[in-house]
């Protein structure tokens, strides 16, 4: 089954706007939220920017995991006790839709990395994880070392010892 082709930039612009969205409603969420999102979103600004860097989709994939499990906590969290002080507001509508947003942005991060992982392997990355020990390497077969010599020179130069 083919992946779709969907885009880098329509992936951080929905997770920009979804995370400007729920900073509407002041002051619910603790700035871990604001500056987690808004620094994974930069990442995102770089992988777009530099199309053929695996480090920079990477690092955006990476970033997307680690806010997945921050904004459980955060919204865990914060969410019930905020609930309960905007029902006694006027605002109580703003902090709904500000909820909702922050709920659907983080509905939205898996299908993301979904598609991330594989503009990562269409950039060239390779991310093998063997079952015994999980582990993540990359190949690195292919590189020469520079101080790479020949080793069929250094056995002529070398004495012989009969």
């Amino acid at each position: 089954m083919e992946v779709p082709a969907l885009n880098l930039k329509a992936i951080v612009f929905v997770h920009w706007l979804l995370t400007i969205f729920a900073c509407i409603f002041p002051s619910w969420l603790p700035n871990a939220y604001y500056l987690s999102n808004l620094s994974v979103l930069a990442m995102g600004v770089w992988a777009v920017a530099q199309r053929d860097s695996v480090d920079a989709i990477f690092m955006f994939m990476i970033g997307l995991v680690i806010t997945i499990v921050l904004d459980i906590l955060l919204l865990a969290l914060f969410y019930a006790s905020a609930e309960q002080i905007s029902e006694k507001s006027l605002q109580r509508d703003l902090f709904r839709f500000s909820g909702g947003m922050a709920i659907l942005n983080l509905i939205l991060k898996p299908l993301s990395c979904f598609f991330i992982y594989h503009m990562y392997l269409e950039r060239g990355g390779e991310c093998n994880i063997s079952l015994g020990f999980v582990t993540v390497s990359r190949d690195r077969s292919t590189y020469q070392t520079i101080d790479h010599t020949d080793t069929a020179a250094e056995q002529d130069k070398l004495p012989s010892r009969y």
